[in-house]
């Protein structure tokens, strides 16, 4: 993950905008925008490795306590940050990098697996002073004491070594930048697209027009589309979003290395809400925002095939659905909004949502609109309002 952060490039098993590549590709991959946290890693479990030279019976034993001291302090902040980054995963970017996971999983097995292990060190100690003759009792006594203290140690070391990960994390949330950490330059000329006749949130007359390349299954997309609005509000009518369907499947999009199931019904999810369009443009907004609103609770999950051709239908009519549906401008509008995204791939690194605005695009991350404007203009050089 470390040379993936350093040499660029997409990671074994990472299709383009999957949940793995949001994930290493995410703010919170790395420390103040420069160290990645997967380096520290490298950094944590080298230093176990070398202290585990140190714990066997050959070696003295006050470097040896010395040792399992250290490899107690490094586990417990193992433990913390598997904790923390399977929240920031769970809540936070919310998507799971299977990577990460498994790095996790393995760091909290192997700092169980150093606390028994440590405890058991200590009791052996404790009981081998059984073989003491009765001459020795106050020896004994004052000998059990002393391990005592020193297995109460174990969870002391630990707690150390969680408190150190609660420090990384506080770093993280007072330094990330709410910059987003993705962006470049095309040095093609992207397809030129006809505002008046494409979808979009906002009037085709705005001056300064943003085009968004979107899945209608990618959650970033979700928390994206209800900024939209009240950016363009912001901007007072003179900005606007052409949104342009990217899906990210093989079927649809060649610039997909490999398919994921997260992504399986996006082709056709596209051409159904292109032909929401195409059927009606007043009833597209509807189904757009009926796309990306929460079924139930607090998660959303995308609309099943079923559910989106059944709310079309209920938009349009079935027989204005099934006609526009057939219309060929549909596949032309999927292909060109392909080809722009294909276009804006730096390094192999690519993701949706993004957003493109002259020859400059932009993987956003914004959590309100107060950062989804600071993006339109720092990254994109959109002008003020």
């Amino acid at each position: 993950m470390s040379w993936h952060f350093l040499a660029g490039g997409r990671m074994a098993g990472c299709g383009g905008g999957s949940p793995c590549e949001q994930v290493l590709n995410s703010r919170w991959s790395v420390i103040a925008g420069i160290i990645p946290v997967s380096g520290l890693a490298v950094g944590v479990y080298m230093a176990l490795l070398v202290a585990s030279f140190f714990i066997g019976h050959n070696t003295e034993a006050s470097v040896r306590r010395l040792a399992w001291g250290f490899m107690l302090i490094l586990a417990g902040s193992v433990a913390g940050c598997a904790i923390w980054f399977t929240i920031l995963q769970k809540w936070v970017i919310g998507d799971f990098c299977p990577y990460c996971m498994t790095a996790h999983i393995t760091g909290l097995l192997l700092t169980v697996l150093i606390i028994r292990q440590s405890t058991l060190e200590f009791r052996k100690k404790s009981e081998d002073t059984s073989q003491i003759s009765p001459s020795k009792v106050q020896k004994i006594s004052s000998s059990k004491a002393e391990h005592k203290n020193r297995f109460s140690s174990v969870i002391g070391l630990t707690l150390i070594g969680l408190a150190l990960a609660g420090v990384l994390a506080t770093c993280q949330i007072i330094f990330t930048s709410s910059a987003p950490n993705r962006d470049g330059e095309s040095q093609n000329n992207l397809p030129a697209i006809d505002y008046k006749t494409v979808p979009m949130a906002g009037s085709p007359d705005a001056p300064y027009i943003v085009t968004l390349l979107f899945d209608y299954q990618c959650p970033h997309c979700q928390r994206l589309h209800f900024l939209l609005d009240e950016a363009i509000k912001r901007y007072s009518g003179k900005l606007a979003f052409v949104l342009c369907p990217a899906p990210l499947n093989t079927s649809c999009n060649p610039y997909v290395q490999r398919d994921v199931a997260a992504f399986k019904n996006s082709c056709e999810l596209a051409r159904i809400g292109l032909a929401v369009w195409v059927a009606s443009r007043d009833a597209f907004p509807a189904f757009e925002n009926w796309m990306f609103t929460f079924e139930s609770g607090d998660l959303w999950h995308p609309r099943s095939l079923e559910a989106a051709r059944a709310k079309a239908v209920e938009l349009v009519g079935k027989t204005k659905f099934d006609t526009a549906l057939n219309d060929t401008w549909i596949g032309q509008y999927i292909e060109k909004s392909v080809q722009i995204y294909g276009q804006t791939v730096l390094n192999g690194k690519s993701g949706i949502p993004k957003l493109i605005y002259g020859s400059r695009w932009v993987i956003p991350e914004p959590y309100d609109t107060d950062e989804l404007i600071m993006i339109l203009q720092n990254s994109l050089a959109v002008p003020k309002p």
